[in-house]
């Protein structure tokens, strides 16, 4: 019976957050934070187990991830972001790079009895970043669209890029910790190597067949949509079939399948701001009821610098010297270095490499992971409406500037 009342809970809150989300969206009460807080209230209140969550947190947060990973590659614009989204450009691929280095380099500082591969993997692990934890931010349309499409693009390729960097980094930790270290190694290789291929195959077949399928008038939206997430589905089960990593396969898939079919298929964004929000909040719930509560009575010191140094030091300064020699203005580099909130991506990676990891090491990794995401969840929930409204008055004093441009020509789009 008590479980029974604590998914009434769960499903009464749902609805009440529904009928006045958007009012909660400019306000500090974002779906993140209420999510994980009635999760570790629930849990900690004995209303449902940790074990139960714990049971159901594993596939519900990998179908979200295989799903989101895909969709989020799915609507990217390769050939946009080749040529033309500067910003955007320069933060996966300086950015991201710069924020593993200066996190595995604060983090030996915290943790000197870790080995410098194992701190590489946990500050990886803190460097993907989540747009659902700053929906008051890029859905805020007093903020130029160049700036809020910057970040939306960004949070939805760091995490698929910074995934082979994390299993890789596993792989070398668990292969030191092995007596048969090649072998862990070969394993790792296999998964960052065949899982692409996977991917590719799959979604570049698959967004021909949607074409076609649209040109000749056999399906219809709604179908389209069933069969995008069977596609997703069929990347990471391919991938795992050959030895590759199910995860990886899903983003290349969605990144292949959007070259292909640009955009002609809306589902890819319709779901993701409809039912895949129910993913986004079912996955946090669960994290609260789960790893939450415990995640908080194993938080030290050490873990709390290293977290406060990756928000407010790593991820801030990385952004600074990405953007260096591009059009972004002062402000907005620091508004983008601030607005790079920890959420699904790293708390479903460390939940991902915890059983290939010493048993110790394993649980201080996740601690770390968890405890960042719901201190996260706050800092930046609690920021984001004032922090978006802040940044835009500023936009608006300045007039005319880069972050205003109309997206007219090439060079106007980020």
């Amino acid at each position: 019976m008590k479980l029974l009342a604590g998914f009434l809970a769960l499903c009464i809150l749902t609805v009440g957050y529904a009928l006045v989300a958007k009012r909660l969206s400019s306000t500090i009460l974002t779906a993140p934070i209420l999510f994980i807080c009635l999760g570790a209230a629930l849990s900690v209140g004995g209303l449902v187990p940790p074990e139960t969550g714990e049971a159901l947190l594993h596939p519900v947060a990998e179908v979200a991830l295989v799903i989101l990973l895909f969709l989020d590659a799915a609507q990217t614009d390769l050939a946009a972001l080749r040529q033309r989204r500067i910003w955007p450009q320069r933060m996966l691929l300086i950015g991201l790079p710069a924020s593993i280095l200066l996190g595995t380099f604060l983090g030996a500082l915290l943790f000197p009895e870790w080995s410098i591969v194992t701190v590489a993997l946990a500050a990886a692990i803190l460097t993907p970043t989540d747009a659902a934890l700053g929906q008051a931010v890029v859905t805020n349309e007093a903020i130029p669209i160049r700036p809020r499409r910057a970040l939306t693009v960004e949070s939805g390729l760091n995490d698929g890029l910074a995934l082979p960097v994390i299993l890789l980094l596993a792989a070398l930790v668990t292969a030191s910790e092995a007596q048969d270290s090649v072998e862990w190694l070969i394993f790792g290789a296999k998964q960052v190597l065949l899982g692409p291929i996977a991917g590719v195959i799959v979604g570049a077949i698959g967004g021909w067949a949607f074409l076609r399928a649209k040109a000749v008038g056999t399906t219809s939206e709604t179908y389209e949509g069933v069969g995008a997430l069977a596609l997703a589905g069929s990347a990471y089960l391919g991938a795992v079939l050959i030895g590759g990593n199910g995860f990886i396969a899903a983003f290349v898939a969605g990144l292949a399948f959007g070259a292909v079919v640009k955009g002609a298929c809306m589902f890819v964004y319709e779901f993701t701001e409809s039912e895949g929000q129910l993913l986004i909040w079912a996955a946090f719930f669960l994290l609260g009821v789960a790893v939450v509560p415990d995640a908080i009575a194993h938080l030290t010191l050490p873990m709390l610098g290293l977290i406060l140094a990756s928000l407010f030091v790593v991820r801030p300064v990385a952004i600074w010297l990405s953007l260096i020699g591009t059009d972004a203005q002062p402000i907005t580099k620091f508004f983008f270095g601030w607005f790079g909130p920890r959420g699904l991506a790293t708390a479903l990676f460390a939940l991902l490499i915890l059983e290939n990891l010493p048993h110790a090491l394993g649980q201080d990794i996740l601690h770390l992971a968890i405890n960042t995401v719901w201190i996260s969840a706050i800092l930046h929930g609690i920021t984001a409406a004032p922090g978006a409204r802040w940044y835009a008055a500023k936009i608006s004093q300045m007039g005319p500037c880069p972050e205003t441009r109309q997206e007219t020509s090439k060079k106007d789009i980020p």
